[in-house]
């Protein structure tokens, strides 16, 4: 199984951040909560720190333990691990996605999110988290 992490990003607005898969990637086109694989030895929270710089060329902070969904794509099984954090700097700039926005949690529903995003959109929409 592999674990990913992801970030779910609110701004002053309520707005959610979430990115786009660009063509010749799993999912390609589909939305997500930005994020990526954990390497070995490193946990959730380093992980997002990580990834966001690499993928987007921002800093974050997570702030809070969100939840797990564990997904079977039938070729490979993955954990997500979703953490609330704080955009605390940078221009986004994309790398591993092909376009990016800032959705109201009312609006994540009109976006085709990849499987294992799903819960979480689900909660966010019915939770107002």
């Amino acid at each position: 199984m592999i674990e990913v992490a992801a970030a779910i990003i609110r701004n002053e607005e309520g707005r959610i951040l979430i990115a786009r898969r660009r063509a010749g990637k799993a999912h390609a086109g589909a939305w997500e909560f930005p994020g990526g694989k954990l390497e070995a030895g490193e946990d959730a929270a380093q992980c997002l720190r990580r990834e966001l710089l690499e993928e987007m060329h921002i800093a974050v902070t997570p702030v809070r333990y969100f939840g797990v969904n564990e997904h079977d794509y039938g070729n490979v099984q993955i954990r997500l691990i979703a953490w609330e954090a704080a955009y605390t700097g940078g221009e986004i700039m994309l790398t591993d996605h092909d376009e990016y926005c800032w959705a109201l949690p009312d609006e994540l529903g009109e976006y085709g999110f990849t499987p294992a995003d799903v819960p979480f959109v689900e909660r966010i929409r019915s939770d107002r988290v």
